[in-house]
């Protein structure tokens, strides 16, 4: 079995120094491959340098909406430079974040519209983060063109009818752990609709460890489990799970094959 996790943050500070480490106990669980996601200066720097260490591994990067008040010309100057690195499968995470508003609610969306274009101008997909903003994404994202631009929307919450509205728009849909969750109704449901060239799985480690390992650490290593939970919530194989999955990995992110 080869896993794809689409979405992790081993640049973040619990990892730090340990990387080879997570990357090894990932591996030994089937977890061959990473997308490593930043989301403002710093983090995009560590996805950056460790896609640069690892050859399995990959930077997504961006400005998440909780940085989006840090945002100006001379950040989206350096983050154009580096959405020219070949390492770089996406522009993320972008999106909307209306739990924690920790920047401005207009200027998330000003610099999420912003980004946005910028994936269009460069062909580059997107990895999206939304969070008590479903309507005000969607909208943002019909009127970007999404459909010319493509891309994720990573650790997916919403329900089916939900789900299939985005899939309208072309995107490609990722559960993490949450979907693991018993209390979690909307993923159990969503989940089952997705057709299986648009289904992606994440750990978006450090956070939202799936059972059997909830309320503890999370690592890239655990999405073996969300594989399970999505296979047993399927009435599928994890075999089968984790290569369709990684396949889509592949496709999305403009990867070979045979990488």
């Amino acid at each position: 079995m080869e896993i794809f996790d689409s979405h992790t943050h081993l640049n973040d500070t619990p990892y730090l120094g340990h990387e080879a480490e997570y990357v090894q106990q990932a591996h030994d669980l089937g977890v061959t491959e990473m997308a490593i996601v930043g989301s403002d200066t710093v983090l995009n720097d560590g996805a950056l340098r460790l896609a640069h260490s690892f050859s399995n591994l990959y930077a997504i990067i961006g400005w998440h909406p909780e940085s989006s008040k840090d945002y100006d010309q001379a950040k989206e100057n350096q983050l154009i430079q580096d959405l020219a690195d070949p390492k770089v499968v996406a522009l993320g995470e972008i999106g909307l974040d209306y739990h924690w508003d920790t920047s401005p609610r207009e200027t998330q969306r000003r610099v999420f519209a912003r980004q946005l274009a910028i994936a269009r101008d460069l062909h580059i997909p997107v990895s999206i983060h939304t969070r008590e903003a479903f309507d005000d994404t969607y909208r943002i994202m019909q009127e970007a063109h999404f459909d010319q631009i493509g891309g994720i929307m990573h650790s997916f919450t919403g329900d089916g009818e939900w789900a299939k509205k985005f899939l309208d728009l072309g995107a490609y849909v990722s559960y993490s752990g949450i979907v693991s969750f018993k209390n979690a109704p909307e993923e159990h449901e969503s989940v089952q609709v997705i057709p299986e060239d648009r289904l992606l799985v994440e750990t978006d480690a450090p956070y939202l460890t799936p059972a059997p390992y909830r309320g503890r650490p999370n690592q890239p290593a655990y999405t073996r489990y969300v594989v399970e939970a999505v296979a047993n919530l399927r009435g599928d194989t994890p075999e089968h799970i984790a290569a369709i999955t990684r396949a889509n990995a592949h496709r999305i992110f403009n990867l070979k094959e045979n990488n």
